[in-house]
């Protein structure tokens, strides 16, 4: 071992410097605080030790630690301000600030909530055995129950931005923190169910790849609380993570981004398009049919009354759903992202990225073409296709609107695509056999930014793939196909059903196929 200057004993002060010229001290060194490297990557300011209840925050530099003054964020913890102004507990590494909890009326919200499924629980028989006396007492319990679990719940329950993660700390008898990296942010919205209408909050939906169904739902925060939440989160996780992370006493203010609205549904075109729907269009004729039935009977029974009143209601529950879901519908553009709002009586907002968009779906019902009117619709990556409450799903791009308005939409989404100049080709004569009708609907073509897919006989369908989202390219053959010398094209996606060019020639599909696989590795490239 080679030999050197002496260390200092553990615990001694360091040695003098030598003197400077002239024999004068030179000036003491900067003190410069030691760097903190996480895995993540170096210059990260590691976080702080978790400030649970009663627990003692570390000094930023490596002094002593001290008790944490109380807030109403978190135990432990002070608010820090979005703005850095007052409310700032100390200095907390880039990256890091102190927990928050939800909103302090969650616990009423879900607990409320419970009321209506303790009353469906207990049915109409318990309310005839018991008496409606204990039935109350029944429901009362209950409920206090729920609303108790609820309470511990909302005070274990927590969130805070570690750096490009959002912490999730929940758990009622088992504790766990739940971190989802904002690089896999697929999408973001903020959805006002009636009760968080009237009581001024909202709850926050996160959607990650490869998710089957919503990450970690915030519920419940202002809104005002989750909207700059949500901007923050979607800007963190569109840029990339910078080489070194300058301090800084809080989280910085995000930047909101100009919106440009593209455009927004008249409520009158909303309504007027559900009733040119085959439930609406069918319901005056089931109507007559049972008004003809009673009158040649004179008489209706219980069960008629109730099977008539069910069938009605599960005849008109998709329209009036969409109505309801759909009412008021807004669509914004920033920089690099959609914005919709929509509903009623459940409003939403959701933020879909553009570069996580899949497809573009357009479709003409039969009942619309006589207006000119058609719907769009988008898939995109990190939502389940078999997701049980399609509400859940940012698939709504323009519920109804002209030819005008889908080409302008489609060319914000997917720009240089022009809806009404898509070239396509229908499959061959042969293919009459398997398509005596639907041949002349039936077609696929490339244009230099999407691939094109075309299907439908009453309604009408059309499916454009940007290229660089293709993600597999398939040729299958059936018994029939094979006979008539036909194949099928299918372009997969992520997470989606793709595009699928219907019945073409052999030759021709592997043509296709081949195309197709090269055009996706170019624009995967660029």
């Amino acid at each position: 071992m080679s030999q050197g200057a002496a260390s200092p004993e553990p615990g001694s002060p360091p040695p003098h410097p030598p003197a400077g010229p002239g024999g004068a001290p030179p000036p003491p060194p900067p003190v410069a605080h030691p760097a903190v490297h996480r895995p993540d990557g170096p210059g990260d300011a590691a976080p702080h030790p978790p400030t649970w209840p009663g627990s003692a925050v570390p000094h930023p530099f490596g002094g002593p630690g001290h008790a944490p003054p109380l807030s109403a964020t978190w135990p432990g913890t002070a608010a820090a301000d979005p703005t850095g102004g007052p409310g700032e507990a100390q200095p907390a590494p880039a990256g890091e600030e102190p927990r928050r909890r939800l909103h302090p009326l969650s616990p009423a919200l879900h607990g409320a909530k419970s009321l209506v499924v303790v009353i469906a629980g207990l049915s109409w028989s318990t309310l005839s055995r018991v008496g409606f006396g204990w039935f109350a007492v029944l429901v009362a319990v209950f409920v206090l129950g729920a609303t108790v679990l609820s309470v511990i719940s909302w005070w274990n329950t927590g969130y805070h931005v570690v750096g490009r993660e959002l912490r999730v700390h929940e758990g009622l008898l088992w504790r766990r923190t739940r971190a989802i990296p904002l690089e896999r942010l697929q999408a973001v919205e903020v959805v006002r169910p009636l009760l968080a209408q009237l009581t001024g909050l909202a709850e926050l939906r996160l959607e990650v790849v490869g998710g089957g169904k919503t990450e970690a739902p915030l519920a419940y925060l202002g809104v005002a609380e989750a909207t700059a939440l949500r901007g923050r989160l979607l800007a963190v996780a569109g840029h990339p993570p910078a080489a070194t992370a300058p301090a800084a006493a809080g989280p910085a203010p995000v930047p909101l981004p100009v919106e440009h609205r593209l455009h927004t549904v008249r409520n009158q075109d909303l309504l007027v398009s559900q009733l040119l729907t085959p439930q609406a269009f069918l319901l005056p004729f089931g109507l007559a049919f049972v008004v003809a039935q009673f009158l040649s009977e004179g008489s209706w029974s219980f069960i008629a009354v109730a099977s008539t009143l069910t069938a009605m209601a599960g005849v008109l529950l998709q329209p009036v759903r969409r109505v309801l879901d759909d009412w008021g519908f807004r669509l914004d553009r920033d920089a690099d992202r959609l914005r919709v709002r929509n509903g009623l009586l459940e409003t939403r907002v959701q933020t879909v990225p553009l570069h996580r968009v899949q497809t573009v779906g357009v479709t003409w019902p039969l009942l619309w073409r006589t207006k000119g009117w058609l719907r769009l619709r988008l898939e995109v990556a990190g939502y389940s296709a078999a997701e049980p409450d399609d509400r859940n799903r940012p698939d709504r791009l323009l519920p109804v609107g002209d030819a005008g308005t889908g080409a302008l939409v489609v060319a914000a989404v997917l720009p240089g695509v022009r809806l009404d100049a898509l070239p396509w080709t229908p499959p061959p004569p042969r293919a009459r056999w398997l398509r005596p009708l639907s041949r002349a609907a039936v077609g696929a073509g490339l244009d230099a930014e999407v691939f094109v897919a075309r299907s439908g006989l009453l309604t009408r369908r059309l499916t454009l793939v940007p290229y660089a989202r293709i993600q597999s390219v398939r040729v299958t053959q059936g018994p029939a196909q094979r006979r008539l010398r036909l194949a099928t094209v299918h372009a997969d996606t992520a997470g989606g059903s793709g595009a699928v060019a219907l019945d073409r020639d052999v030759a021709e599909a592997w043509r296709l196929a081949a195309e197709l696989t090269a055009r996706a590795e170019l624009a995967r490239r660029r």
